[in-house]
């Protein structure tokens, strides 16, 4: 056993069955064993590759997006530009460095506010975007204004609840022990009488949370925010819950604190919670069709344009690799929220 799987083997002992949601609490997020606590999960070397570290496109095209949606807020003078969970800090670094040439009164106006609780990824952060950024360990840290919010490979991450069919009956899914390690359970019986044996269903609420105050926020000051991840657009039954480690999948139970927890984002029940909060949400789409609408092709060919084949080749498989269909371009959802009251930023609208 590992620290962490000795810790939650002494809670389940005295405590009992860990429900799903506290079981990815503490594996992600523990104080001294935790997975995002104790390294930096990106790239070759790490657990899994996000898309701005596929391409530095990515992050251009958000920059583009991001400069429409201060336009259609107004162009104010000053305004936070959020991002949560930004990882190594590369996709605010290639906004920043597109607003710079392409706008740059943009630039001049965003104040630059990073929502990120790993101590390893915060010194990543500081080395790719600088000292002028400010962090918070919450969202509800950052300062009050007009705000444009990027949320790419966040809600992925955020605990879950799961709930299974068994004879007839919903029980939630537990970790508990079984001859002394980890193992995958279910729990006493919960109220529902719909679904066949079988059937998992999986809540979020403490993503709905999350939701709910990006929401409020966007009602009470013109703002705009943009939500990438992996998952679904229509809510749907289904065990998501993986984990990931050495870029590939490993159990669930296995070495906790070792491996990314994640699950797909129900972005039905996202878009539900946004707009109950007041919130503008526009029809998601896929990665593919806003990547191609922002012209992910004209720019690679443009980089192209100026390259050795080599690196011509490289610029290929990076644009499949984010657009393909059999890749991330259909796995992942796009959606963007506005303010009520502002024009919904393109290709939204």
């Amino acid at each position: 056993m590992n620290p962490l799987e000795q810790f939650l083997a002494d809670v389940i002992a005295i405590e009992g069955p860990l429900r799903i949601d506290r079981y990815m609490s503490l594996c992600l997020g523990h104080p001294r064993h935790g997975y995002y606590i104790t390294r930096d999960p990106l790239g070759d070397r790490g657990d899994f590759i996000t898309a701005p570290e596929v391409s530095q496109t990515f992050g251009e095209l958000i920059g583009v997006w991001a400069v429409g949606a201060w336009t259609a807020m107004g162009q104010p003078d000053a305004f936070a530009l959020v991002e949560l969970g930004p990882g190594r800090g590369t996709l605010m670094a290639d906004v920043m460095r597109t607003v710079h040439k392409a706008a740059p009164a943009f630039a001049a106006a965003a104040r630059l506010h990073l929502v990120e609780t790993s101590p390893v990824l915060r010194v990543k952060q500081r080395e790719a975007v600088g000292e002028g950024a400010s962090w918070h360990d919450r969202l509800e840290d950052v300062p009050q204004g007009p705000m444009i919010l990027l949320a790419n490979e966040f809600f992925d991450a955020i605990p879950i609840r799961q709930f299974e069919r068994r004879d007839g009956a919903w029980r939630e899914r537990v970790v508990g022990l079984a001859d002394g390690r980890l193992s995958l359970g279910v729990g006493g019986i919960v109220p529902g009488t719909m679904g066949k044996d079988g059937n998992i269903l999986e809540f979020a609420p403490a993503r709905e949370d999350i939701a709910r105050h990006i929401a409020a926020r966007l009602a009470a000051h013109f703002g705009a925010a943009l939500i990438i991840d992996y998952g679904h657009l229509h809510t749907a039954t289904g065990d998501t819950l993986q984990a990931m480690r050495s870029h590939r999948f490993v159990p669930v139970t296995e070495a906790p604190g070792e491996s990314d927890l994640t699950s797909h984002v129900d972005f039905e029940k996202l878009a539900q919670a946004l707009g109950e909060s007041g919130a503008v949400v526009a029809p998601g789409m896929t990665q593919r069709e806003f990547l191609l609408a922002m012209g992910l092709e004209q720019r690679i060919a443009q980089l192209q344009g100026k390259a050795d084949a080599a690196t011509r080749a490289t610029l290929t498989r990076q644009m499949a690799r984010l657009a393909d269909e059999a890749q991330m371009g259909n796995l992942f959802k796009v959606l963007c929220v506005t303010s009520p009251g502002i024009a919904t930023p393109y290709p939204f609208g």
